[in-house]
């Protein structure tokens, strides 16, 4: 058992002040049960939580501390930065070297556009979309997240051509009624969409590694048949790589499967744990933004001086040789040793990983979209995520998250990991 006297002070507290006691939901543990953790620091691959304990940390702020926790190139980055004052509203040399890195790495990128989080770049690239096309309809991939966008929180309707319904109250239907949802990895759905609406679609919108129902990877061909038909029908393809820009690979899933977007979403990593989001992309459709062009989109904070100072410090480290053959030799070792761990200990349980992304599904079914995902047994992950909590290791509070592995992560870890994973299996 974790002691967390004082986080269940702490959040007995909140909830009087805060909706829910969070400021984002699944922080709430509502998926597994029981009370939220409060962390007060954090180092390399631990957290620390306010009662003391330290966990070996797989969640990485969901995502984006792919160094670890408090690097100290990216603090002092920070600290020089910040020194000079700490948001201008005015235009910063520092964008333009964060602009020119994430270009660098990421081929089909030609203009880039600042912004303060994943959900305002996935917003503006869409609204982009429909200025250049002078189309409404988009599609979206059902179980893919791309923020709390009221045409994106949309579930599926009864058939693949009918229009979405609102998936979160306050949203109007008729918002939803401009989003065509069909499921992950089948392009055959892509195409009777398509061919519905041949000339209202503006574009398609995915994670080319699904990262919100889990870790799904795109079977052999998807993209790039995805890119085929969507270029026929003059559709603009969008790739959210929020999650797995800079993390599968330096250049993203773009680089990992040789697929390239027209409009690409960023976020987590560029900013160095700090808030940040970007959209880019070609050029002609990049130049369809305010103020040469006629799409609105503006931003007090992008381009905050301490985010892209992060951002720089973060990518710069990331481009060095090496760096991505150790996270998959890491990422590698750990998640074999839990699939071991879970024949051992004949636990039903299907593993996906790309890179330095994982996840362990508690069903026997293989995972490919968001039905097979769903056919994961939750209650037994709950009982996971506590076991492990209780020895030490943090994973994400919820089946359906990602786990991501940093460069932090020793072998020590990584060993400690393995066996608490063991000890849980053989108790479940």
């Amino acid at each position: 058992m974790v002691n967390n006297f004082r986080s269940l002070q702490a959040w007995e507290t909140s909830q009087q002040l805060i909706p829910g006691g969070v400021n984002s939901p699944v922080r709430a543990f509502k998926s597994v049960g029981g009370s939220p953790l409060f962390i007060r620091r954090a180092q390399g691959s631990k957290i620390y939580d306010i009662d003391g304990n330290q966990y070996i940390d797989y969640v990485g702020s969901w995502g984006p501390l792919l160094l670890g926790h408090a690097d100290p190139i990216v603090l002092s980055a920070i600290s020089e930065v910040m020194k000079d004052g700490t948001s201008f509203g005015a235009p910063t040399e520092l964008e333009i070297e964060l602009a020119n890195l994430v270009i660098s790495a990421v081929k089909s990128v030609d203009q880039i556009r600042m912004v303060n989080s994943g959900t305002e770049a996935t917003m503006t690239a869409i609204r982009l979309a429909r200025g250049y096309t002078k189309r409404d309809k988009i599609i979206k991939i059902e179980g893919c997240y791309h923020g709390h966008v009221d045409c994106l929180l949309v579930k599926a309707g009864s058939g693949l051509t009918t229009f979405g319904l609102p998936d979160s109250e306050g949203v109007p239907t008729e918002f939803a009624h401009h989003t065509l949802t069909v499921p992950f990895n089948d392009v055959d759905s892509v195409q009777q969409v398509i061919e519905a609406y041949p000339d209202q679609i503006a574009c398609l919108i995915l994670e080319p590694i699904a990262g919100n129902m889990g870790v799904i990877p795109p079977k052999d061909g998807y993209l790039e048949e995805l890119r085929r038909v969507t270029t026929e029908y003059g559709i603009v393809l969008i790739f959210d790589e929020v999650m797995t820009g800079f993390r599968v690979a330096y250049g993203g899933a773009q680089e990992l499967y040789g697929v390239d977007a027209d409009l690409t979403c960023f976020g987590k990593i560029i900013g160095g744990g700090l808030p940040v989001g970007a959209y880019g992309g070609k050029k002609d459709i990049m130049q369809c933004v305010s103020p040469i062009g006629e799409v609105y989109q503006a931003g007090t904070l992008s381009g905050n001086p301490l985010a892209m100072a992060a951002g720089i410090a973060t990518l710069k480290q990331l481009s060095q040789p090496e760096v991505y053959a150790q996270l998959e030799e890491t990422s590698g070792v750990i998640s074999d040793g839990i699939k071991h761990s879970a024949k051992n200990h004949s636990i039903s349980s299907f593993h996906n990983r790309v890179g330095s992304m994982m996840i362990c599904y508690f069903t026997s079914q293989e995972v490919i979209d968001y039905e097979t995902a769903k056919t994961s047994d939750t209650s037994k992950f709950s009982k996971y995520f506590w076991g492990l909590l209780g020895q030490g290791v943090y994973v994400a509070p919820s089946q359906f998250e990602a786990g991501f592995v940093s460069l932090a992560h020793t072998a020590e870890d990584v060993e400690s990991t393995i066996r608490a994973v063991d000890n849980v299996f053989s108790n479940l």
